[in-house]
């Protein structure tokens, strides 16, 4: 094998998404996936199910294989563009006990459909499809999941659906769609869905939304700006492509007449028998190579645009047959030299090595928080690093972070006034002084937060660091706490919520405190 073969090689194999589509990191992947299954709500109860988008078809078929070893046999399907056909793997054949991607793909297809019985008018695959969607929106406890690649990410609408699994490379309007999928409610249990991102998307998610929502703009003010960056792109790309064309001209003149193909390869590969022309003959073959890969792209960008981007239409005729000429000498001149490589004798092997040496650590938390509530995030972790973790938007501003937090100690103390409403009526006190005290701005920044803090901490525990240990329950002390307030707060003698007196346990009040839970429990009916 030549170094031109080995780069071949390289190239369609040493690519990040070759590695991640390894058995082992896609293992991972599933028991991830399998253990949300056991854990998180509406998947665990049966109210709910998820979609699992795949790189390719072949990494969904993987995806399809692995899921039915883990209990999901029959629960989960498998949705693509792709229809097997025996042609597609005729010309496959690689050896004994080898397998290349497309008899991989043929094989999981063909196991699938066996015992599917084609609808009138529509074939194994569309009738598979079909229940498998139907079920997926109706009996989510007999359609646990579906794995996609391209379809079912627009238009798909199934409330049942919980979760969205990304494996793949998305943005911008395809992006938005996709993660639209779970934003349908079906029921109290369902406030939102979850996206679970395994290609660190989510940096281009906001660009997304705003490429999405612009469209969504129709103001005079700006209603002529979207054609005129049409125009600006369809200019430049018409120039690319017409100096791509340019540059493989200029490559090609020296060839001598008639240039047909033993021309070329006199002049990009020299005479057979003088082996040094070969080799000095490499730079301008590698100056057609990366030529033509230019043009392939200049072409790709505007392909559907060309009449839009200047051409006449006899002009597009004469682009599309000028690009499969330059396609095909390419090709012959790679296959002259011998710098060319039948690339399916190596995919089985080259599979195999992927599958058994590279290997997928544990899946591992970035932040050891999770979905931890702001108030316990301050608690566990501190002020300072709970700011941190804070979306841009907000820890970019000292009043946006004040207000978050201030809204979080709120709610709080809104939800569990109830159970002791004379020390969370303390605790809004003292939120309505520190929340005074900035807006005045009578305290710096650095001493507001330690302030709140401290009350973030109050508020959290629901009970004062000195509570007598006989007070272990939140019966007890909210009997204790309302007891102290009724004993100081009576007519005119109101005692500071902060003061000696009010913050001195009395024994007597605590004694009658735990007798009366006692009494509670005594007399209350049976449950």
């Amino acid at each position: 094998m030549n170094e031109w073969q080995k780069a071949a090689l390289r190239e369609e194999w040493g690519t990040m998404q070759s590695v991640l589509s390894s058995r082992a990191r896609m293992g991972r992947l599933v028991n991830d996936i399998v253990l949300d299954f056991s854990v998180k709500p509406r998947l665990s109860n049966n109210r709910g199910n998820a979609l699992l988008v795949a790189s390719s078809i072949y990494e969904a078929c993987k995806y399809f294989e692995l899921f039915q070893k883990v209990g999901f046999k029959n629960k989960l399907a498998l949705i693509t563009s792709y229809n097997p056909q025996t042609r597609d793997i005729t010309t496959e054949d690689t050896g004994a006990n080898t397998e290349t991607d497309r008899e991989f793909i043929y094989a999981i297809y063909t196991t699938l459909l066996q015992n599917v019985e084609a609808a009138p008018g529509k074939s194994k695959t569309e009738t598979y499809e079909d229940n498998a969607k139907k079920l997926f929106k109706t009996q989510p406890a007999n359609m646990k999941l579906l794995v996609v690649v391209d379809k079912l990410l627009t238009g798909f609408d199934a409330p049942s659906c919980t979760c969205l699994y990304i494996d793949k490379r998305m943005q911008d309007h395809g992006l938005f769609q996709a993660i639209c999928r779970t934003n349908r409610l079906d029921g109290d249990d369902k406030e939102f869905g979850y996206i679970v991102d395994y290609k660190d998307l989510f940096r281009k998610v906001e660009k997304a939304i705003a490429v999405y929502t612009s469209e969504l703009d129709h103001s005079d003010t700006s209603g002529g700006e979207p054609e005129v960056m049409m125009q600006e792109r369809l200019a430049k790309g018409r120039e690319r492509l017409d100096n791509a064309f340019e540059t493989l001209a200029l490559l090609c003149e020296p060839v001598d007449p008639p240039k047909s193909e033993l021309e070329y390869i006199h002049y990009f590969c020299g005479n057979p028998e003088i082996a040094e022309e070969l080799l000095e003959r490499e730079s301008s073959r590698v100056a057609l190579y990366k030529a033509t890969v230019a043009l392939l792209r200049a072409y790709a960008n505007i392909a559907d645009e060309l009449e839009a981007s200047g051409y006449r239409a006899g002009e597009v005729e004469q682009i599309k047959k000028a690009v499969n000429n330059y396609l095909n000498l390419r090709e012959i001149i790679r296959k002259a030299s011998g710098e060319s490589l039948d690339l399916k004798a190596y995919e089985a092997d080259m599979r195999h090595l992927i599958d058994t040496y590279i290997e997928a650590d544990e899946s591992r938390l970035i932040s050891p928080f999770g979905d931890m509530p702001l108030m316990e995030l301050i608690v566990k972790s501190g002020i300072a690093e709970a700011i941190n973790i804070l979306p841009d938007g907000i820890k970019g501003s000292k009043n946006s972070v004040a207000e978050t937090i201030e809204n979080n100690v709120l709610r709080k103390i809104i939800k569990d006034h109830l159970n002791d409403p004379a020390y969370y009526d303390r605790m809004s006190t003292l939120l309505d002084e520190i929340i005074a005290l900035r807006r005045q701005q009578a305290i710096e920044y650095e001493e507001y937060l330690k302030r709140i803090a401290e009350l973030v901490k109050r508020v959290e525990a629901g009970h004062a660091q000195d509570t007598p240990p006989q007070l272990n329950t939140p019966g007890r002390r909210a009997l204790y706490s309302n007891l102290q307030k009724a004993r100081l707060d009576t007519g005119d003698n109101k005692v500071g919520e902060d003061s000696e007196e009010y913050q001195e346990h009395n024994p007597n009040i605590l004694h009658l405190a735990l007798s009366i839970d006692e009494t509670v429990k005594k007399v209350r009916p049976d449950a």
